[in-house]
């Protein structure tokens, strides 16, 4: 028996009684002869809430102030868990991300780890007990200021252990028994995967799936951690994210994965750019320079009579001020006629092995959407992902529509979801 990481969501510990049920969890797999240790999130909706706090004492609070905040949710988690343990008999020690050694970047907010020296997570292993770690943050290596990872920077601090421990797997725990197909609060025919590999994962979580977050799932992939995704409130054996192959298929045949949906994005359209070499280089340097991420990019083509074109991108709803702040400075030197914004927009996503050497998936894509009604603005692929958006409004019927017509339906029980409140 080696070690293994858990990780458990704030659904998992969403009060004393979860917390407990987890503690006795954690407590049995110690008792099976493994090594443990635990990272854990912030209580239920914690995180929200303090978000929410917040932001009724400052419209745009400090990010040191408002990571110092943050941090303090999964301080409270640790704490409770560790009691929990002891309670039942066994000793267990609780760390915040900086006593754990997750050296990060200087971004607040949304920082990157640099390096893990869990120096006294090992000794206390050592010493036979239960490392109880607080997930989401770290410390900033130049400053040694307190740091958090951004939402679901929780699952990265699991993996990123993992990799630094060298554990066999890193367990994450949720609220549903898996990864699915498709969104199960969405989808109720959705079917679980029970072997999927890191790349169609990859795609599936930079798509919108909230089961993994994209960074732990390739932080997971360059150290070659085996993630196994299972549920807290069941002992149903859950999703394993590896590179191992997902089993038998016939030659040349699209594997199709599943179908995912993001309603986070919004979409900035540049109005009226002068169609010449350098243009969209200074709007998407204004775009890096305020530290965005965009995702899906389109320029239509120029009009003939005007020379002029548009071109449009997504990103999160939460940068979208930061982006239209930017682009506006750059107005003058690039001579663009006007800025439009639209944050009610979905993102659907056909996610799978094999898709580019398969013209009948792409056309059975957009047919579906057709016959569901859903008008299509945004166009995006790669070799294992076709991409678009929709207006959110259609979101819920364009998953569907997709899902069966791919063959995605399950056939059993509905997908069950056993807590959260998905916010």
């Amino acid at each position: 028996m080696g070690l293994v990481v858990q990780k458990y969501g704030g659904s998992s510990v969403a009060d004393a009684e979860g917390i407990k049920r987890v503690a006795k969890r954690i407590v049995d797999a110690k008792k099976s002869g493994h090594r443990v240790v635990v990272v854990v999130s912030a209580m239920g909706d914690t995180t929200d809430e303090l978000i929410d706090l917040a932001q009724q004492v400052s419209p745009i609070p400090a990010g040191r102030e408002f990571d110092m905040l943050l941090t303090a949710g999964e301080r409270i988690s640790m704490a409770l868990l560790a009691m929990a343990i002891k309670n039942l008999g066994h000793e267990a020690q609780s760390f915040t991300g900086s006593q754990a050694g997750v050296i990060t970047d200087s971004v607040h907010n949304k920082a990157r780890i640099i390096d893990v020296t869990p120096g006294r997570i090992r000794t206390a292993l050592d010493e036979g007990n239960i490392a109880i770690v607080a997930g989401f943050q770290g410390v900033s290596q130049d400053k040694k200021d307190i740091t958090t990872l951004g939402r679901g920077g929780s699952d990265t601090t699991a993996v990123a252990l993992a990799a630094a421990l060298e554990a066999e797997v890193c367990e994450i725990y949720t609220d549903v028994d898996g990864v699915f197909t498709a969104d199960p609060r969405v989808v109720k025919k959705a079917r679980k995967i029970n072997r999927i590999s890191f790349e169609d994962m990859l795609e599936l979580a930079s798509s919108g799936s909230k089961v993994l977050l994209h960074r732990c799932v390739e932080y997971a992939r360059r150290y070659n951690i085996p993630i196994h995704v299972r549920s807290s409130f069941s002992g149903l054996p859950g999703t394993w994210v590896s590179n191992e192959p997902q089993g038998n298929q016939p030659m040349e045949q699209a594997i199709i994965s599943g179908v995912a949906h993001d309603t986070s994005e919004a979409k900035v359209t540049v109005v009226g750019v002068p169609d010449k070499p350098g243009e969209a280089a200074t709007i998407f340097r204004a775009i890096a320079d305020a530290q965005i991420n965009i995702d899906m990019v389109v320029q239509n083509v120029s009009a003939a009579s005007t020379g002029l074109t548009d071109i449009s991108f997504t990103l999160p709803k939460t940068e979208g001020r930061k982006a239209i702040q930017a682009l506006e400075q750059t107005k003058e030197a690039i001579g663009f006629e006007s800025l439009r914004y639209d944050d009610q927009i979905a993102k659907i996503s056909l996610v799978g092995a094999g898709m580019k050497t398969n013209p009948g998936v792409t056309a059975g894509f957009f047919e579906a959407l057709a016959n569901a009604g859903v008008n299509i603005e945004l166009i995006s692929t790669s070799e294992i992902r076709i991409s678009v958006v929709t207006r959110a409004d259609d979101v819920g019927e364009a998953v569907r529509a997709v899902h069966s017509a791919f063959g995605l339906d399950s056939e059993s029980d509905e997908a069950v979801v056993y807590g959260g409140t998905g916010r």
